[in-house]
């Protein structure tokens, strides 16, 4: 798969258009401007009633945008003003039927996703590096999952995608799911042929739902992998927060109507959101979409060239590899994610970025075993991509072990023996046991090395010893643990006999 051009909607590059406008931002805005007395929510009572320090640090005007439902800045569970017509043009910018804001991330946009066309008891293709809120997910909704695993380089390393080969072998095999949900781009920026996925699903009747957290920016550039909507995608959500212009917390949830019940899915948002949403946050969504619709492929110009100069200067440092777009092939991959392996100098990615932090000020997005990775946006300048390289020529220069490098542990070959649905082992009788005695045991719990947070054991599955070593040896050079209650690795939670 390479990248192709995603669909654009019109007008989007055009600044006398609609999408030059951000209505609910423009509401807010007149809103503070007015002399209004509140005898409402928030108690601050636009900012009057913030403590001086934080107010001195960040401003007054952002707490006088900070309301509630009112009739000049309208309502996100009854839309019918401002941020109906918000969400309408970012639905057009995107190439959406409907475009729903959200502000409690992808998170509960993954939650609504599968939430909506399914009920109790039926059963969805995941991919198994799914992030953590797919698990929630299920077990919030008692679907059950039929796990299909990433393809894997173990010379990269690097976990890829699922490919459209697998999708088509485990419909084949379970004839009766209701569809994929697929992660795409994935962590390090390597993203599945959507568009194929998508015409193997519907032409059996399947619905293909994305949690494209990484992928908010894909839509605007030529150069970037085709976006989930482009690709035909029923459902997909994005964590606007991540990669563009919107705040922490703010997504957006991307529908087409042909295959998804609407009402249903209002509902469920509804029932998932809270009922005093942000303000803020949404007026960030406005800005954000309006920011890519009408300038996104300039900036994101800007982004990708920074990114792809800093990879070709990494490349020539002894020591760092940052993998590329023909590495990963067939797979396209979002070259903005800067992926840089640090094992040849001896080091864990941990140490890695506990030494770029710490001595050099260059904070990362995250590292695993091997690597660092590197966010790269259109906020970027070349200032920042230099004191990046100056800080990795350092980490070359001065860090290099002269020692042969140190033995990995392989990511464990994993069998994934499914003894209930992740729902039903999270609410089953549970005990808690040495973890050493819990292999060949019935988790209740998640066990990952998070970022990136690929679960290698789910609840409701039996506890290997592949498994377990694995995550013993992770632990010991300093991998991050995510899922289980004691994160000293002493005792898990099982499903009591």
């Amino acid at each position: 798969m390479t990248g192709r051009p995603a669909s654009r909607s019109k007008g989007q590059t055009a600044k006398g258009s609609d999408q030059a406008r951000a209505p609910l931002l423009e509401a807010l805005i007149a809103y503070a401007r007015k002399d209004k007395v509140p005898f409402h929510t928030p108690g601050h009572k636009q900012g009057r009633g913030i403590a001086s320090r934080f107010k001195s640090f960040v401003g007054e005007n952002l707490f006088k945008m900070d309301l509630t439902v009112l009739e000049e800045v309208d309502c996100l569970f009854h839309p019918v003003g401002v941020i109906r017509e918000a969400q309408e043009l970012a639905a057009k910018a995107y190439g959406a039927d409907r475009s729903f804001f959200l502000l409690n991330g992808t998170s509960g946009g993954n939650h609504a996703m599968l939430m909506t066309p399914t009920n109790p008891g039926d059963s969805i293709l995941v991919c198994r590096h799914a992030h953590r809120s797919i698990l929630a997910a299920l077990i919030l909704t008692g679907v059950k999952p039929v796990y299909i695993l990433p393809e894997l380089d173990e010379g990269l390393p690097v976990i890829k995608n699922l490919t459209p080969q697998s999708v088509r072998k485990a419909l084949q095999e379970h004839p009766g799911v209701k569809g994929l949900l697929i992660v795409s781009p994935n962590y390090h920026g390597v993203c599945a042929d959507l568009a194929e996925m998508a015409q193997i699903l519907h032409e059996k009747g399947k619905l293909l739902l994305v949690d494209e957290a990484h992928g908010p920016h894909l839509h605007f550039h030529p150069g970037l992998p085709q976006s989930a909507m482009a690709a035909g995608a029923d459902m997909a959500v994005q964590s606007t927060h991540k990669i563009i212009g919107g705040m922490t917390q703010a997504s957006l949830l991307h529908v087409q109507k042909e295959r998804t019940d609407l009402r249903d899915l209002e509902s469920v948002l509804r029932l998932l959101g809270t009922t005093s949403p942000s303000y803020i946050l949404m007026a960030s969504l406005d800005a954000a979409r309006m920011q890519m619709a009408t300038q996104g492929t300039k900036l994101l110009d800007r982004a990708l060239n920074l990114a792809e100069k800093a990879r070709k200067a990494i490349n020539t440092m002894g020591g760092l590899y940052s993998f590329t777009a023909r590495d990963v092939a067939p797979f396209a991959l979002d070259v903005t994610k800067l992926t840089v392996k640090v094992s040849e100098l001896g080091l864990t990615g941990y140490e890695a970025l506990n030494i770029l932090n710490r001595e050099y000020d260059i904070q990362p997005e995250m590292a695993d075993l091997d690597r660092v990775l590197f966010i790269i946006t259109f906020a970027d300048t070349r200032k920042e991509i230099d004191r990046l390289l100056g800080a990795l020529e350092k980490l070359v220069r001065k860090h290099r072990r002269a020692m042969p490098l140190f033995k990995k542990p392989g990511y464990p070959e994993l069998e994934i023996h499914l003894a209930m649905s992740p729902r039903e082992a999270f609410f089953a009788r549970q005990a808690t046991v040495p973890f050493k005695e819990a292999v060949g045991k019935v988790s209740t719990e998640l066990f990952a090395i998070y970022p990136p947070g690929l679960p290698v054991i789910a609840p409701g599955e039996l506890i290997t010893r592949e498994a377990y070593e694995y995550l013993r040896e992770m632990d010991g050079f300093g991998g991050i643990l995510d899922g289980p209650a004691d994160k000293n690795l002493n005792y898990a939670r099982i499903v009591a006999e």
